[in-house]
């Protein structure tokens, strides 16, 4: 996997880069040509890539950059913000449910990662997951296969990781 750190230095964005018509960002700041040169680089391959920055620093733009070079970029680019829900419902909504799997599941529902196969899921703030979820998460990566909530079969997937938090996940871990 690929780590980029993002750092704001205080100078106001448009300083950083200006975006054109086209959607593609010119670069003025060396620094930042360094930096989407790196992540350019990374979305040609497929592997999982995680973003380092604090509230503002671009982690969203540059997940967004990874899926745009990637070969990938026809397919779902799917956004999350894991500490936007509860715990209750972000399992569901990770690895989708079976029918009857909890208390007001009437219907199946396919999970974000199953319906972005061939794509690109952005997990942000990926340091809020819970520590159960985290481990089931660490298992679709390495398995590349999903199982539903109420499941007994995990099904293949094929999605492309991009995570970001503003978290110390070291700091997080000791």
């Amino acid at each position: 996997s690929v780590l980029l750190v993002l750092q704001w230095r205080g100078q106001a964005a448009t300083s950083e880069h200006r975006s054109t018509t086209a959607g593609v960002p010119v670069l003025v700041d060396p620094e930042m040509r360094r930096a989407y040169e790196l992540v350019r680089r990374a979305a040609s391959t497929d592997i999982s890539v995680l973003l380092l920055g604090e509230t503002g620093a671009g982690k969203e733009v540059m997940a967004e950059t990874v899926h745009r070079f990637s070969p990938r970029s026809q397919k779902p680019f799917v956004k999350l913000n894991c500490a936007a829900l509860p715990d209750s419902l972000l399992e569901s909504e990770l690895f989708g449910h079976e029918r009857g799997a909890f208390t007001g599941a009437h219907v199946a529902k396919v999970g974000l990662l199953e319906s972005t196969d061939q794509g690109t899921v952005f997990l942000d703030e990926i340091g809020e997951l819970p520590q159960g979820t985290q481990a089931k998460l660490l298992r679709v990566l390495e398995d590349r296969a999903v199982t539903r909530l109420g499941a007994t079969k995990p099904k293949k997937v094929d999605v492309r990781f991009v995570t970001a938090t503003n978290r110390d996940l070291p700091q997080r871990v000791k």
